[in-house]
């Protein structure tokens, strides 16, 4: 047993560093948990209190911290919160006077974010992937060993759905080299997590232009449509259960069905049928989307 002090940052809640033997245990007190997250998969990880987290270290062993205060005599601390806090700035540089001038040096494994083209009056795909409920921005895009990736979208494009589906980027590119849309059809609380927006930018990059869902988390569906990845709902769950992975689907006059409401009319063109599905863009969303992201839709206003 033994205790580590960590800056505030992504690092250890999010895999990259200090992840735990195979088998292991760690008690730690970071928010967020999901299978893998930590950097291993075999790994049991509790999140706990930093109260917590001091007793279990001192215990060597899973420990209320009012009964350790007890076994050693002491009085359970009363932590009391500083009116304010001190800030330093000095490392905090101001912009250049003339933003024109300054050159931007990127190393070898740093690129560009992919730039979308406009949204498809139709979009002609196929599901390459259907996934059940409670898929995590981590099940999208893995981080740990992964994340080093991150400013190369093309090398971390490579890994999305690694855990679910390893096959999933590589059947992606080939769909979208083809000129064939990508479609994911997903179950209840799709995106949940941490934001990620890297969950939304590889996609992107492997040709994603839809996501069906019965439901979305908020944060990944803003991410997807900034990405341009249509995020729409089933107007009938049920007909999650009608499709599956590999079929062909059908998407006619989106653009216009998008900008006019707030249903979308698609087919399933292996199985034969229609369904509806809905989506819940703001009017600026909207734009966004139509232009193919939040990129394209700057450059679109000259907003610079």
């Amino acid at each position: 047993s033994g205790a580590r002090i960590l800056e505030t940052a992504c690092g250890f809640c999010i895999g990259a560093g200090q992840a735990p033997p195979s088998g292991g245990v760690s008690v730690r007190t970071n928010n967020r948990n999901f299978e893998g997250r930590s950097g291993t998969k075999s790994a049991g990880i509790f999140l706990v209190s930093a109260e917590t987290a001091a007793a279990c270290a001192l215990k060597g062993e899973m420990a209320d911290p009012r009964d350790v205060a007890a076994e050693l005599g002491i009085e359970y601390p009363d932590v009391k919160v500083p009116r304010k806090f001190l800030v330093d700035d000095s490392m905090v540089l101001p912009p250049a006077e003339d933003a024109s001038k300054v050159e931007v040096r990127r190393g070898p494994n740093i690129g560009n974010p992919p730039e979308n083209v406009p949204l498809p009056e139709t979009i002609r795909g196929e599901v390459s992937l259907k996934v059940g409920d409670k898929i995590t921005t981590d099940h999208i895009m893995p981080a740990g060993a992964r994340l080093k990736y991150r400013s190369n979208i093309g090398k971390y494009a490579e890994f999305v759905f690694e855990g679910v589906d390893p096959a999933f980027s590589r059947r992606a590119l080939e769909n979208k080299a083809k000129g064939v849309h990508n479609v994911v059809v997903g179950g209840m609380s799709y995106g949940q997590g941490s934001s990620r927006e890297h969950a939304a930018i590889c996609p992107s990059h492997l040709g994603v232009r839809a996501v069906i869902t019965k439901s979305f988390e908020r944060i990944h569906s803003a991410n997807l449509i900034n990405f341009g990845i249509v995020p729409l709902l089933f107007a009938s769950e049920a007909d999650y259960d009608r499709i599956d992975q590999g079929d062909e689907i059908e998407i006619p006059e989106i653009r216009e069905a998008i900008a006019k409401g707030s249903t979308v009319k698609a087919r399933n063109v292996t199985k034969g049928f229609e369904f509806e599905a809905r989506h819940t863009l703001t009017g600026r969303q909207i734009e966004i989307i139509l232009a193919g992201g939040r990129l394209a839709y700057t450059k679109e206003k000259g907003a610079f």
